[in-house]
């Protein structure tokens, strides 16, 4: 069965994470994703309270751009999070938008080759395993958790490109997709993380998390418009939904069917009720069940 969620914009100022995580639990949302935007919100510290501010959603940080953080340093945070909120917490890791990435300092020549190196050392270093490697990128000697998760905490990464969706297939748990991609861009993302699955040789369960654009309300089709064209997208054919809670499950439905298996309902920036978002996605979540 596929997941609704939603994701608490960094937009909205970190106070207001609060109301909407409580009103994301009362509701019954399945999950609600953060993200790690340069230079908005952090995406450890927003997961860590909406975690306590909350006792049943599961809380997604998606994602955390590796260049910027040293890799013992998620394995900590994440396997100290994990034990706090056991099996509450999704983690996805990804490139960073380059242009931040050069802003601090932090740009690598081959973000490629960065990924791969971090997702097998923190894999491992989840999975309790004392780690040695000295990679282009990532170098550590003698690593090891002294509090690692009760069991491995799956790893998903965020990709675009052939080869990072390739890399997601041999190396993450799942997959996760920018809001903007098709039905059908989904489908070609899929047949690359199984070219990359079949190489590995990997049979294990793989989440796909899509991202989808999403409004509601009396302007909900106007505010999505104006979304599409700050993305610049070459045309606005399924690239979000807007309605009712029936009308915006009957759209998410073909990101099911294209093999989505969660579905993560992004709000517009000038959202007016990010709160009243969650709990419409809660609701859409109902309708697909």
């Amino acid at each position: 069965m596929t997941t609704v969620g939603a994701v608490f914009l960094p937009q909205n100022p970190p106070e207001r994470l609060r109301e909407v995580v409580r009103a994301a639990d009362d509701a019954g949302l399945s999950e609600l994703w953060l993200w790690e935007d340069c230079f908005l919100e952090s995406g450890v510290a927003t997961t860590a309270a909406a975690l306590a501010f909350s006792e049943r959603v599961r809380v997604g940080v998606g994602l955390l751009p590796v260049p910027l953080r040293n890799v013992a340093l998620t394995a900590m945070e994440t396997a100290t999070l994990d034990r706090l909120f056991p099996g509450r917490v999704r983690l996805a890791v990804g490139h960073g938008v380059q242009s931040w990435m050069g802003q601090v300092g932090a740009r690598v020549g081959s973000p490629v080759t960065l990924l791969r190196e971090y997702l097998g050392a923190l894999r491992a270093l989840l999975a309790g395993e004392r780690v040695t490697t000295s990679g282009r990128y990532v170098r550590l000697d003698g690593v090891a958790l002294d509090w690692p998760p009760p069991a491995p905490t799956p790893i998903l990464a965020g990709a675009t490109g052939p080869k990072s969706l390739r890399l997601c297939g041999e190396a993450a748990d799942g997959t996760v997709l920018v809001a903007g991609t098709t039905p059908d861009g989904l489908r070609a993302a899929r047949a690359l993380v199984e070219e990359g699955r079949a190489a590995a040789g990997r049979t294990d369960p793989h989440a796909i998390v899509q991202y989808l654009h999403a409004a509601t309300g009396a302007d909900a089709a106007a505010r999505l418009a104006a979304a599409y064209a700050k993305n610049g997208y070459p045309d606005n054919v399924d690239r979000g939904v807007s309605g009712s809670a029936a009308e915006v499950a009957d759209g998410v439905r073909r990101w099911v069917e294209a093999g989505a298996t969660s579905v993560i309902l992004e709000p517009t920036a000038d959202d007016p009720d990010p709160a009243g978002f969650a709990a419409f996605a809660a609701a859409v979540g109902r309708e697909l069940t």
